[in-house]
């Protein structure tokens, strides 16, 4: 069973121990991940960066990172919930590498459809067994199952993951990397592409390019050193690549991370941001403010935070459209609130870009 000790922010099993805490992060800081580990956003609005990966939607959702990702939060007024699980909760069962193997994209756990995963989170700091979090989380992300795909599927896919992580620089191709894996009858090729939406090529390929951009932003090897690590003969090769994948190269793409100095770019768009726009959403608006050119700012935005200013705007709007819902005023009251001319105008809006219409988020959040 658990106890919680508050001057240390952790949590005592008689099964191992894991380490709890709630902070706020510091705006545009690079968290390492060294622990698997869980998050949960409490409270706070802006967007989060997972591996050079902008993600906007991230309310009522528990996130889980495996070690050498990277999370980064994009403004300054978030209240977050960390545990960081010591290896032995994780890998003693293959079935939880769904929760921190992310396929093509950021996984996730959704509290809005499971009640008992929720109780058993608001529970962590008082008396919870460690095993039940994990436990939990997997039968809910099973329930999700974001990929439509059964048990015996998911193991041949994660299986083919596991091996691409550990293989990604020796230069293994398709027809290696499927002689590897029991895959009891399974195309592997086929299942994944039905699957995931992607070829195993690119899954492989994809794997190769984050480690590259890792390599580049958090490291001052050299771009040669960093080729022959990740396989490739010919450094030329490999910047040709980079480029063709990215837009810039390596080089380019170092100076714009700019990891050491922390720019404080980003932080000064996304605050004139949650500053303006319920009223101004055009880019020759922000790129005077900014005093830059509006092409300027657009390819600043893109390379700096790998987005556009527009789903910036978008994202900064829907947050603030569901904290005026949850706060109970009318759907007139918040589309005269947010700059539309009519309710229906916010109405289309709003279930264009979260799929469900306001009374329907209205009645869920309040249930």
């Amino acid at each position: 069973m658990l106890s919680f000790d508050k001057n240390f922010d952790i949590l005592y099993t008689n099964q191992a121990i894991i380490v709890f805490i709630e902070f706020t992060p510091e705006i545009n800081k690079v968290y390492f991940i060294g622990q698997y580990t869980f998050f949960q956003i409490l409270s706070g609005s802006g967007s989060i960066q997972v591996d050079f990966k902008n993600y906007f939607d991230w309310q009522n959702k528990a996130i889980y990172l495996e070690k050498g990702q990277y999370i980064k939060f994009l403004s300054d007024n978030f209240l977050i919930r960390k545990i960081e699980f010591p290896d032995e909760t994780v890998i003693r069962n293959k079935e939880f590498r769904v929760l921190f193997k992310h396929l093509i994209s950021l996984g996730y756990i959704n509290f809005d459809g499971s009640g008992d995963f929720q109780k058993i989170t608001n529970q962590i700091e008082y008396d919870i067994e460690v095993d039940r979090i994990i436990d939990a989380s997997a039968e809910q992300w099973y329930y999700q199952n974001p990929f439509q795909a059964n048990k015996e599927e998911y193991r041949v896919i994660f299986d083919t993951k596991d091996i691409i992580d550990m293989q990604y620089s020796s230069n293994i191709n398709n027809r290696e990397l499927t002689a590897l894996i029991d895959k009891n009858g399974y195309n592997i090729q086929s299942l994944i592409k039905n699957k995931i939406g992607i070829s195993l090529k690119s899954l492989l390929s994809g794997k190769k390019l984050l480690e590259s951009k890792k390599e580049i932003a958090f490291t001052d090897k050299s771009i040669k050193e960093i080729s022959y690590d990740l396989g490739y003969n010919d450094p030329a090769y490999f910047t040709r690549v980079f480029k063709n994948n990215v837009g810039r190269n390596p080089l380019e793409f170092r100076e714009d991370f700019d990891y050491q100095n922390r720019d404080l770019f980003s932080q000064n768009i996304l605050e004139l941001l949650q500053q303006y726009h319920t009223k101004e959403r055009t880019l020759d608006f922000y790129a005077s403010e900014m005093n830059l050119s509006p092409k300027v700012l657009s390819r600043k935005v893109k390379d700096k935070m790998q987005t556009s200013l527009g789903k910036l705007i978008r994202s900064e709007m829907v947050n603030t459209s569901k904290s005026l819902l949850v706060k109970n005023l009318t759907i007139k009251e918040i589309s005269i609130e947010l700059g539309f001319e009519e309710p229906n105008h916010f109405s289309n809006f709003f279930k264009h870009y979260t799929g469900e219409s306001p009374s329907h988020f209205k009645s869920t959040f309040q249930k």
